[in-house]
């Protein structure tokens, strides 16, 4: 039987030259930075991994080892080092290798017109969880309900055409309420992308499955369009980290090596998850899970306008988690006792 550290080995080697790298970067302060954006990393998307874990569930070995080795070099290359050069160079209306340059000689501009973009960033990002949370509350095949009171009423919501769609709506025109005229059209544009690319990225997965229902499902549970709908997901959780991350350093590198290192701990504790049916074992997991991706949504919305401590977004995440592995605890004691 595979021991439960082995699943972390790599993980660990990854962020072990990544301290060493950033010594070399920037001597002893920076590779304890990087330690601390590898634990805010790992904290603010652990939820992540649980939601990952629930797709891949249902995928063969295959394809979940194209998502855990292929996917692990988008997320960290491509949305820890890539992604903030393409938002400041679109940001700042500079080219690629002028954004490369800034963030390498320049560093405090860097993180200013990156910081600048924020409300864009944070509405796109918002609003495609947003979509994910709803998604999962309104689906009428949805028969298990952890929270009973607000989960069953949403479910029946889900008979109504596109009510996902026009609740994201409502809570994005909500937060914009609270913006300043001059932000709010920026803001409102970036988080209608967020929904019109949830749209586009569920729907190509299911175009991909062909006219079957149950081939389309298929689809998108598993193949390119499964693939690339995880990879959204994982984007969108990492809006947040990359902007805090600003707050220990400015230094693009070092976010990367931090930030990279703290993805392969939630891919570690994604295959540690699937491996074990740990989703299965403890049935209001993954509830916990988007209820926790529902309020970083929110607090990606509201957090435009007033600042929010990342230890508060992990620590609401971390709660909801534990809160439903703690309820799925009590109810497989009281089916034991039923029986």
């Amino acid at each position: 039987m595979k021991s439960q550290f082995s699943y972390f080995t790599g993980s660990f080697l990854f962020c072990l030259v990544a301290v060493v790298l950033a010594y070399f970067i920037g001597g002893p302060k920076a590779s304890v930075t990087v330690v601390f954006l590898t634990v805010l990393e790992t904290s603010l998307s652990f939820d992540n991994a649980v939601v990952n874990a629930g797709i891949l569930n249902g995928w063969n070995a295959v394809w979940r080892r194209r998502f855990l080795v292929w996917g692990i070099l988008v997320a960290v290359f491509g949305m820890r080092l890539v992604f903030p050069l393409v938002i400041v160079g679109v940001a700042g209306h500079v080219g690629p290798i002028t954004a490369l340059d800034m963030a390498i000689n320049a560093p405090v501009e860097y993180s200013r017109i990156l910081s600048s973009a924020h409300h864009q960033i944070a509405a796109f990002g918002g609003t495609f969880l947003m979509m994910v949370f709803f998604s999962f509350f309104v689906a009428t095949h949805k028969t298990e309900h952890w929270l009973s009171l607000i989960e069953k009423p949403m479910t029946r919501l889900g008979k109504m055409e596109a009510i996902e769609a026009a609740l994201t709506l409502l809570v994005l025109l909500a937060a914009a309420s609270m913006l300043d005229a001059d932000r709010r059209g920026e803001f409102i544009e970036a988080g209608i992308w967020g929904i019109v690319t949830y749209v586009f990225a569920k729907g190509a997965a299911a175009l991909m499955g062909g006219a079957d229902e149950g081939a389309a499902q298929h689809v998108v549970k598993q193949g390119v369009g499964g693939f690339l709908y995880l990879e959204l997901i994982d984007a969108s959780f990492s809006f947040d980290g990359v902007i805090g991350a600003f707050a220990l350093t400015n230094n693009l590198f070092i976010i990367a090596l931090g930030l990279g290192a703290g993805a392969m701990f939630v891919r570690s504790f994604t295959l540690l998850l699937v491996e074990n049916g740990t989703l299965t074992r403890f049935r209001y997991l993954e509830h916990g899970a988007f209820w926790a991706i529902g309020a970083l949504a929110v607090l990606m919305l509201v957090g435009v306008t007033a600042h929010i401590s990342e230890a508060v977004t992990g620590t609401l995440g971390a709660l909801l988690i534990v809160a439903s592995l703690a309820s799925s605890i009590l109810a497989n004691r009281k089916s034991v006792e039923l029986k």
